[in-house]
């Protein structure tokens, strides 16, 4: 008995423990299969997303540049094939990369920490391909190729590029293109635009300004990747969208003749349509050649570029002094003050004085008594003087203003300069020193502080040719004409324009290189003195004369004189516009 009952004692206790364990066991299985349940049903959408996303990825492709076309619809910026080398961030992880470019360093003349910041400055889950080098030489691209399957994650990648089939010519109008900034593209990126890193877009010129429509819209294809995020197949792609062709007013051919008048001399010829304000021409030297930002620069072409005269810089869009062809504006001033009749005559002579000071003619003797049309026609400086005297300066200033000095124009280039239209506040404010007679003097005569650029110079002679309207330049073809009058009475524009025919006649100050080319015109010479330096030349003009169509205006940094070397390039500007036989050599 006492046995049989130890040993029921003994099953009675086991019993009870195997409850237990398996009451334990049974509450952890409910709890792992509630979370699972949990999971399931209400975290299950947010999980299934997650999984895709690291599934199926988005890869870019960048879209091809529209064109930019002249007039005539000649290519000025295209688009040429290269093969360039790409990293795709997304194909190793953080921990093999370096095993990989390690491999790429000496091929690429980068260092392995170089390339490391760029992948970690990207992100290693981008899906945006990383430029590495552009525009491979067939050497590379050869390596690359049979070693691929030892370089994962790179590859050579056939791209366009920008190509300016013409070189120089016309570069600062054109511009160039480059990689996209950060800032930038966060700029764009707020607007809502379509860039991304690596995005290549223009710097200056027409690339900027019409970037947006050169643009285009960027492809790509989805990918599905494994848990490394490297690629399993292509679900789909979209083809990038090319931009838009861009036709532009310039004539590249004129551009090449107004170039090759300027030689290596620093300056400036702008030209425009009088009547639509369409810009034919805005050539200005030195130039530089916008391929070489489309490349890998050579180390003798950079020495070559930084040895030029600030060849970027746009000297059409520059201010300077206007000097003499000022005296159109003068002539407008005077007739409509009221203060002056068209028939009103001055005597001129050698020195006028102003404040104890002699200002000179520059003939140095005078020319008697003469009227507007003869004082335009000689370019009377003493005539001139006594004429801005009695305007005083704020009627010259408005004058001006309303010739469209002291502002940009609406060609809406990030490089143009509003020139100066001074005033005694101005003067107060910059010297702190009030507004004198002789500053008027210089004043009138187109010198002083008074600054316009050679683009104004031609917008301005533009108005008396076509009938007393400022014409707003624009460089798209398409672009409808705006015009505004200036309120000239049209005795005050016979007047300047009789004076201005005058001076490409006998005894005009420009009749030398101008009387004769073939076709008649009519245009105002100005020569700028300079401190310590040798006089710019300037000249402004329009052709032909009783039915204008064109506006020349040319500007030479220490150049000479405007009827002797600013002149004659007109005359060749003039001479290709019209098919006129061009002079021997």
């Amino acid at each position: 008995m006492a046995f049989n009952t130890l040993g029921e004692d003994r099953y009675s206790g086991s019993g009870f423990r195997a409850l237990v364990l398996m009451g334990v066991v049974l509450l952890g299985l409910g709890g792992v299969l509630g979370r699972l349940a949990y999971l399931q049903l209400a975290e299950g959408p947010t999980y299934r997303e997650r999984a895709e996303k690291n599934r199926i990825r988005p890869w870019y492709r960048a879209p091809g540049r529209g064109e930019l076309l002249d007039r005539k619809g000649r290519v000025l910026a295209s688009r040429s094939q290269v093969y360039s080398l790409y990293l795709d961030p997304s194909e190793n992880s953080k921990e093999v990369w370096p095993t990989v470019l390690e491999r790429l360093a000496p091929r690429v003349n980068k260092t392995t920490a170089e390339m490391v910041e760029l992948l970690e400055r990207k992100g290693y889950r981008s899906p945006v391909p990383v430029r590495l080098v552009q525009n491979l030489d067939p050497g590379l691209i050869t390596f690359f190729n049979e070693y691929q399957q030892d370089l994962p994650g790179v590859s050579v990648i056939a791209e366009s590029v920008r190509s300016y089939p013409h070189g120089s010519s016309a570069a600062q109008i054109i511009g160039y293109t480059g990689e996209i900034s950060d800032v930038e593209l966060e700029r764009r990126k707020g607007e809502g635009q379509d860039y991304r890193g690596g995005d290549i877009v223009g710097k200056i010129g027409a690339e900027r300004t019409f970037e947006e429509a050169l643009h285009g819209t960027w492809g790509g294809e989805l990918r599905e990747v494994n848990a490394a995020g490297q690629k399993i197949r292509n679900l789909g792609t979209i083809e990038a969208k090319t931009g838009e062709s861009v036709a532009l007013t310039l004539d590249i051919e004129m551009q090449k003749v107004a170039e090759a008048a300027l030689g290596n001399r620093l300056g400036a010829v702008a030209v425009v349509d009088v009547n639509t304000g369409g810009v034919l021409t805005l050539a200005s030297s030195p130039r530089f050649d916008p391929n070489m930002f489309s490349r890998r620069i050579k180390p003798d072409e950079w020495r070559a570029f930084q040895a030029l005269k600030f060849p970027m810089l746009n000297r059409a869009v520059r201010p300077y002094p206007p000097a003499s062809t000022f005296k159109i504006v003068m002539t407008a001033a005077a007739l409509e003050s009221g203060l002056f009749k068209p028939e009103s005559k001055l005597r001129t002579s050698g020195s006028y004085r102003v404040g104890g000071r002699a200002f000179k003619e520059h003939n140095g003797r005078g020319w008697g008594v003469i009227g507007f049309e003869r004082a335009l026609a000689v370019s009377a400086d003493t005539f001139f003087y006594q004429i801005g005297l009695k305007l005083g300066p704020d009627r010259i200033s408005a004058m001006s203003r309303n010739f469209g000095y002291g502002e940009r124009t609406a060609l809406n280039l990030s490089s143009e300069s509003p020139g100066l239209v001074p005033s005694d506040a101005w003067k107060r404010k910059v010297y702190k020193d009030y507004w004198r007679p002789g500053d008027t003097a210089n004043y009138a005569i187109g010198q002083g502080y008074l600054l316009s650029t050679p683009l104004q110079n031609a917008l301005m002679v533009a108005a008396i040719a076509n009938g007393g309207y400022y014409v707003a330049p624009h460089i798209k073809k398409d672009m409808a004409p705006q015009k505004r009058s200036l309120g000239l009475t049209p005795t005050t524009l016979k007047i300047i324009q009789n004076g201005l025919k005058a001076v490409t006649s006998p005894g005009g100050t420009a009749y030398k290189a101008l009387g004769s080319i073939g076709v008649s015109n009519a245009g105002k010479t100005g020569t700028a003195e300079a401190l310590n330096r040798r006089t710019n030349a300037v000249y402004v003009g329009y052709a032909p004369f009783d039915k204008p169509q064109i506006a020349v205006s040319v500007m030479i940094e220490e150049g000479g004189h405007g009827g002797s070397d600013a002149a004659p390039i007109a005359a060749q500007v003039y001479r290709h516009y019209f098919g006129l036989k061009m002079p021997k050599k």
